[in-house]
């Protein structure tokens, strides 16, 4: 199943991306198909990059914020116009938070015990955190008692040789960092690097 629809159910987490440079990267990576661009907060001015995305792509794609830890946090993105909230790990309040701004929650976690009380909570999305850690087989494990209408996107470790084996496995979606962006990597670096990570689904 792929990510609320979409046909590449990749989320690109930009880790580090400056404001003067969001638009030409995101405009690379969405050329190769990319329809999914998270700025985590621990990037510099995070709100400013993820405000002029929103400006400049508009419902194109979903945009949202990544590392969110705090509801305050949570306001100001939806103050964006961003839609996507992804947390690494599971605060009640912040995702209460983030349903009350009718914002695409995606907390983290990391157990059966995690997933059910994101579930109970609202949330429809879930990100299993550290993914290549845990490995395919946790995820199948995981899946066989999840409730089938919860999406799991793996994050961690995603890269364009194992993507389509999490798909396949049945991951609704992936998180790529570094494979896909790292700070100083140039609009034409990251093009290939999503033109990689999108072959790498059909695999």
């Amino acid at each position: 199943m792929s990510l609320l629809g979409f046909k590449n159910p990749i989320i690109a987490i930009l880790r580090g991306i400056k404001p003067e440079e969001a638009i030409d990267i995101c405009e690379a990576l969405v050329s190769e198909g990319v329809e999914i661009i998270e700025v985590p907060l621990n990037s510099p001015d995070p709100f400013v990059s993820i405000k002029k995305l929103v400006d400049h792509f508009g419902n194109k794609i979903l945009l949202g914020a990544g590392t969110v830890l705090q509801p305050a946090q949570v306001t100001a993105l939806a103050d964006t116009g961003a839609k996507l909230m992804v947390t690494p790990n599971f605060d009640p309040e912040v995702v209460e938070a983030a349903l009350q701004h009718k914002l695409i929650a995606a907390p983290g976690v990391y157990t059966p015990s995690e997933a059910f009380a994101a579930y109970k909570a609202g949330v429809k999305c879930i990100k299993l955190f550290p993914g290549g850690r845990l490995g395919l087989p946790y995820l199948k494990d995981i899946q066989a008692v999840l409730p089938p209408d919860l999406d799991v996107v793996i994050v961690g470790g995603v890269d364009a040789a194992n993507v389509g084996a999490w798909i396949s496995g049945g991951a609704a979606g992936v998180g790529a960092g570094s494979s896909i962006y790292m700070p100083g990597d140039t609009p034409e670096i990251a093009a290939n690097k999503a033109k990689a990570l999108v072959k790498g689904l059909q695999q």
